[in-house]
């Protein structure tokens, strides 16, 4: 016979509550394994014991349990029988098959790296400086760039991340009257290329380093969509291409601090050349204020510890697209995690 635990209503006991945050890692790299194994998909026909789970992915078979049913108490699978699981909603979304798969997304951000930067964390409280550059020796993206394979899982996120949020921001902002959409740092381009297949007239240019863009080309050419994008290799620090009518940015400014954004925004400003019309378009968190859960408070630290950016407030965005020159006309609030930010030459 199996007893019940009951717990009283209320709220949660606050030294529980403690130890809930505390052992937080030992979901994320549960989360990480079990996505790196691709246990979601062998569950994607039903439940299955563990057992057969565990000879599918050449798993311990008495591991892979205690592991699924740690995950099965936050709510990722469900044990439906003693040894077996199914998915649950957040479980079906770790499936390669998914149409919205966030497991590229999970590989990345759970990934044994983020363990070692973010043991690294007191760098940047110390310091105000990303607690990466402490753990890896040099800025994250310059990382990236001598690290292929890394940099492969970080785009494949991207573009992931991407794919969740672009249809939400098509839903609420209307994207009409741009002739030429510049997508700068666009990575492998899923921003601008679903743009495109919505607007049939808009053309696009797609602008990031030269080993991000070679993703790009082939997912350029599967879409049909070569002869409605040029593709620039550049840094945008330096300048962004000429001749658009927008210039669009997804998870870009959040990487930098004021004072690089602000460059980066001043070189979109200044390639607009005084455009009647010309606009930046930004697809951003915007951090609530108060005590609000939300998840652009927790991507906050994220960027202070890796790329040594930071989430802002409407308020902070507003400041911040003054000082490039630009007036914020709209900010839009989407289905996603991020909002569209529209600011208009001055």
């Amino acid at each position: 016979m199996t007893e019940t635990v009951e717990r009283p209503d209320g709220p949660p006991d606050p030294v529980q509550h403690l130890f809930q945050i505390a052992t937080g890692y030992i979901f994320s790299i549960a989360l990480y394994l079990v996505a790196d194994a691709g246990v979601a998909d062998h569950l994607g026909s039903g439940p299955r014991p563990v057992a057969d789970l565990a000879r599918a992915t050449g798993k311990n078979e008495d591991a892979l349990y205690r592991v699924m049913r740690v995950l099965a108490s936050a709510g990722v699978f469900t044990e439906v029988s003693p040894r077996t699981f199914a998915l649950t909603p957040p479980a079906e979304f770790l499936q390669k098959t998914h149409p919205q798969s966030a497991r590229d997304m999970m590989f990345f951000i759970a990934d044994p790296f983020h363990f070692r930067a973010y043991a690294d964390l007191d760098e940047s409280l110390k310091t105000g400086r990303p607690a990466g550059e402490k753990t890896v020796g040099m800025p994250v993206f310059e990382y990236f760039a001598k690290n292929p394979a890394y940099s492969e899982i970080f785009n494949r996120a991207m573009t992931m991340m991407s794919a969740a949020v672009i249809p939400a921001a098509l839903e609420a902002y209307d994207f009409g009257g741009i002739g030429v959409l510049v997508d700068v740092a666009g990575g492998h381009g899923e921003v601008l290329m679903s743009i495109l297949r919505k607007y049939p007239q808009m053309r696009g240019v797609l602008m990031d380093v030269d080993h991000v863009l070679a993703g790009a080309a082939p997912r350029l050419a599967a879409a049909g969509l070569t002869d409605r994008v040029q593709t620039v290799p550049g840094d945008f620090f330096k300048a962004v291409p000429a001749g658009g009518d927008a210039y669009i940015m997804k998870h870009i400014i959040h990487d930098w601090d004021d004072e690089r954004a602000t460059v980066i925004l001043k070189n979109i400003h200044r390639a607009l050349d005084g455009k009647r019309g010309g606009k930046v378009i930004l697809l951003e968190a915007v951090v609530p204020p108060g005590n609000v859960p939300d998840l652009s408070k927790v991507a906050d630290i994220e960027m202070m510890v890796l790329p040594g950016g930071r989430e802002r407030t409407a308020e902070e965005f507003r400041a911040l697209l003054d000082g490039a020159g630009f007036r914020v006309t709209s900010i839009t609030p989407t289905k996603s995690p991020l909002a569209v930010i529209e600011a208009v030459v001055k």
